[in-house]
């Protein structure tokens, strides 16, 4: 036994040289000195960094072909992204539903139970009831406007900053006969302008609301991107409907004098961001 171990270890240790030659005139291109527990050492190295890479690949770049539960977990993963993105979408389509309920029932005149609360869902969310109505909460912005709160319209002015970087079409010209105050509930303003001058759409949209109204007469109000709608009353002719795309510049009506709150042919033009009454004069020159 002693001899077969003393064996052994001569040959693991006994040093050997390997010679490289040309093959033609046996000049010497090469040595390298080994012994056998060298090699073996090196091989079993070499075996262990190849089985940490075959592991490390079959658990990340290969799993799709090794790993038979990485299809399961794909579509798990999948599943819950997509259920985040629906549960995303459906509140977003809430208050966009809100919002639209909103703006038509205040262009059809109506001002009763919590109207007026409804102008600022921005500021305080939406609720939706068990039947389906939406109904938006915003006392804040009641109350600054019966104490005169000029602190609420500096705020306002700030947030729209926004608005000011974009560029509008004027929707027509003329000299405007009455202002934007909205302690007063004028949420727009009066142009009055020629006789059937055509009302042109301030910006690229989409035709949320066009008909009449028994106040506003011919109304039609597009919504363009980042929560702005604009709207014009009061026309003789609307010559866009429901779901129209505009483009900016485009005829969409003809300035008149229907509706009941109007006193001669103008137009009646309202800008709302997020769901709150802007100045238009701020943003468009007339």
């Amino acid at each position: 036994m002693a001899r077969f171990k003393k064996t052994l270890s001569n040959w693991l240790n006994n040093r050997h040289i390997l010679i490289i030659q040309n093959e033609e005139d046996f000049s010497e291109k090469g040595t390298y000195n080994f012994t056998y527990a060298r090699i073996i050492l090196f091989a079993f190295l070499a075996f262990l960094l190849v089985l940490a890479l075959s592991f490390y690949l079959v658990n990340t770049f290969l799993a799709q072909w090794f790993d038979p539960r990485f299809a399961e977990r794909e579509t798990r993963e999948d599943l819950v992204e997509i259920q985040l993105s629906v549960d995303s979408l459906e509140d977003k389509l809430l208050e966009r539903n809100a919002y639209i309920d909103m703006i038509m029932a205040r262009l059809e005149g109506d001002t009763t139970s919590n109207q007026e609360d409804m102008l600022s869902q921005s500021n305080q969310g939406v609720q939706v009831t068990q039947d389906g109505e939406s109904r938006v909460i915003d006392s804040l912005f009641k109350s600054e406007f019966e104490t005169g709160g000029g602190d609420f319209l500096l705020t306002q002015s700030l947030r729209n900053f926004e608005l000011r970087e974009t560029y509008f079409f004027s929707p027509i010209t003329g000299y405007i006969s009455a202002a934007f105050d909205p302690k007063s509930e004028h949420y727009g303003i009066d142009v009055v302008s020629k006789k059937d001058e055509p009302v042109k759409c301030i910006a690229d949209g989409t035709v949320l609301f066009a008909t009449w109204t028994q106040e506003a007469g011919n109304v039609i109000a597009v919504q363009h991107q980042a929560n702005l709608i604009s709207i014009y009353k009061h026309n003789s002719t609307l010559t866009k409907e429901i779901g129209n795309f505009v483009s900016a510049g485009e005829i969409i009506a003809i300035i008149g004098n229907t509706g009941e709150l109007t006193s001669g042919p103008h137009l009646h033009f309202e800008l709302w961001y997020n769901g709150n009454a802007v100045n238009p004069e701020e943003f468009i020159s007339f």
